[in-house]
C-alpha cells in the first residue's frame, strides 16, 4: 500500500496508473514529431503540449470507466468493456477538439495528428497492460486470527481470506509447520482489541508476512475504518474537523463551480425530464423532503420525484427495495442514471449541501440508525454530498447493516478528506452512473 495525498492506494495500481500515462505521453510524442505532424524544431513544443494533453485526458478517462477498479484489473470482460466505453468516450472528445480547430475541414496535419494520437494511445495501453498481466503479483491471501471460517466474509475483496484462525495458538502452529509459505499468505489479520504477541509477529516477520490489526487492515487496504476499534474523541485528529478558512472557501468556490456547470450543462436533459414526468403520472415534478445535513441540522433536499405521490401513505419512512413497486417507469430509468439526483446541485448553490459528502439522510433513519450504530453522527461534521466515498465503493444501501457498511467508508472520508480523494470520487462517479452500480 501506498499513502498518497493521506489516502491509501494499492502500489501495483498506483504504478500501473503512472505507468501507463508515462507511455501514453512517450508513443504519441513519438509518433508526432517523428512521423511529421511537428517536423520543425519550433514544433516539438506544440508535441510535447499534445502529448501531455492526450496522456492527462487518457488518465481522466480510464478512470472514469473504472480502468484501474480491482474488478475490472481482475478479469477480462470487464476490462474490455471498461475499454470499449473509454474509447468511444475518448473518440468523442477527438471529434470534440477537431471542431475547434480552424479553417474548414480537416488538414493532412490534423488527420496525422489526429491518427498518431489514437494509434499512440492504443499502442500505450496494450503494451502496459500485458506487461501488468504478465509482471502482476498473484491474488493478495489473507489469514483470519479469531475467524472460523475462510472465504465466508466478502468484505475482504479484492483479497482473499485463505486460511482463519481461531486463536493465536493456531497461527503460530501455521508458522511452525510452513503452512502460510505453503499457502502463499501475505498478510495475517488479528483482532484489533488482542494484538498477536510480540513473539509471533516476529515470526510473522522472518517468514515474511505482514500483520495488521483488524482496525489497520479495515483503513489502510480496504480504505474505510473499523466502527468498533473507533475511540471517543477520534474525530480531533481527522482532517475533516481541521479545514482552514482558505481550504474551506476553495471548497465552496468548487461547490459552486461544480453545481453550476452541472446544472448548465445538462439543462436539456433536465426540461426533457421534467416533460416526461408530467406526462408519465400525476404529481408535483420535484420531489422535496427533509434530510440531515452539516452539524445535523435539517434542510430541504430537491430530487426529481421518481415514485407515485402516496409512496409513504400514512407517513412512515420506509427503505427503498430492488425493483420497488412504488417507482414510476420514468422514475425507473432516473434512478438507474441517477438523473433524480440532478436537482441536489441547488441545495449545493444554496449551500446545504456540497458536491462530495456523505450522503444526506432522513431525520427518521439517523435518529433509528444513530441509536443502533456507534459515531453514526459523527459523519455530521461535513456537508452531505450529491455523491461521496461511500456512495462509489458500496451500492443503495436499504437496511441497518448496509448502513453501518457506508458509514464505514463516510468516516474514512471524514479521517483523510482532501482534493485527490475528492476528485477520485467525482471520477468513480462517472463510472458508477455508466455501469449503473447500485442502482435500485
Amino acid at each position: 500500500m501506498t499513502n498518497l495525498f493521506g489516502h491509501s492506494v494499492r502500489s501495483e495500481v498506483l504504478a500501473l496508473c503512472l505507468g501507463e500515462t508515462g507511455a501514453v505521453f512517450l508513443c504519441v510524442l513519438t509518433l508526432l514529431f517523428v512521423g511529421g505532424s511537428f517536423g520543425q524544431a519550433e514544433g516539438f513544443a506544440a508535441a510535447v503540449a499534445v502529448a501531455a494533453i492526450t496522456a492527462t485526458t487518457v488518465l481522466l478517462v480510464a478512470g472514469a470507466v473504472g480502468f484501474y477498479e480491482p474488478s475490472t484489473l481482475a478479469g477480462l470482460r470487464a476490462t474490455l468493456v471498461s475499454g470499449l466505453v473509454g474509447t468511444t468516450i475518448l473518440l468523442l472528445l477527438l471529434v470534440l477538439a477537431l471542431q475547434f480547430t480552424e479553417g474548414e475541414g480537416v488538414s493532412p496535419v490534423q488527420r496525422h495528428a489526429l491518427i498518431s494520437v489514437m494509434l499512440g494511445t492504443a499502442i500505450a495501453i496494450l503494451l502496459t497492460r500485458l506487461g501488468f498481466l504478465l509482471l502482476r503479483p498473484p491474488l493478495r491471501r489473507l489469514a483470519l486470527v479469531g475467524a472460523e471460517k475462510p472465504g465466508t466474509d466478502r468484505g475482504y475483496a479484492p483479497f482473499e481470506v485463505t486460511l482463519a484462525l481461531p486463536v493465536a495458538d493456531a497461527l503460530s502452529q501455521a508458522i511452525s509447520r510452513g503452512r502460510l509459505r505453503a499457502w502463499r499468505v501475505w498478510a495475517v489479520i488479528a483482532p484489533s482489541r488482542t494484538p498477536l504477541p510480540v513473539e509471533t509477529q516476529k515470526n510473522c516477520a522472518a517468514a515474511g508476512v505482514h500483520v495488521f490489526t483488524a482496525a489497520e487492515f479495515s483503513e489502510h487496504g480496504l480504505n474505510r475504518l473499523d466502527l468498533e476499534s473507533l475511540p471517543e474523541g477520534w474525530l480531533a485528529s481527522a482532517k475533516a474537523a481541521h479545514t482552514s478558512r482558505t481550504e474551506a472557501a476553495l471548497r465552496r468556490g468548487f461547490d459552486i463551480l461544480v453545481a453550476s456547470a452541472l446544472l448548465l450543462l445538462t439543462l436539456p436533459l433536465l426540461l426533457l425530464t421534467m416533460l416526461a414526468i408530467r406526462l408519465d403520472s400525476k404529481g408535483p415534478i420535484f420531489y422535496r423532503q427533509e434530510r440531515v445535513g452539516l452539524n445535523n441540522r435539517p434542510f430541504m433536499l430537491f430530487k426529481f420525484r421518481s415514485m407515485v405521490t402516496d409512496a409513504e401513505a400514512g407517513g412512515v419512512a420506509r427503505w427503498a427495495i430492488r425493483g420497488d413497486p412504488r417507482v414510476t417507469r420514468v422514475g425507473r430509468i432516473m434512478r438507474l442514471t441517477r438523473i433524480d439526483e440532478i436537482p441536489q446541485a441547488f441545495n449545493v448553490l444554496r449551500g446545504d449541501m456540497s458536491v462530495v459528502g456523505p450522503r444526506p439522510e432522513r431525520p427518521t433513519f439517523v435518529a433509528q440508525l444513530g441509536e443502533i450504530i456507534p459515531h453514526y453522527h459523527d459523519r455530521a461534521i461535513v456537508k452531505p454530498g450529491i455523491t461521496g466515498w461511500a456512495q462509489v465503493n458500496y451500492p443503495y444501501g436499504a437496511s441497518v447493516e448496509d448502513a453501518r457498511m457506508k458509514l464505514a467508508y463516510d468516516l474514512y472520508y471524514v479521517r483523510r478528506r482532501s482534493l485527490l480523494l475528492d476528485l477520485l470520487i467525482l471520477l468513480s462517479t462517472v463510472r458508477v452512473v455508466l455501469f449503473q452500480e447500485g442502482a435500485r
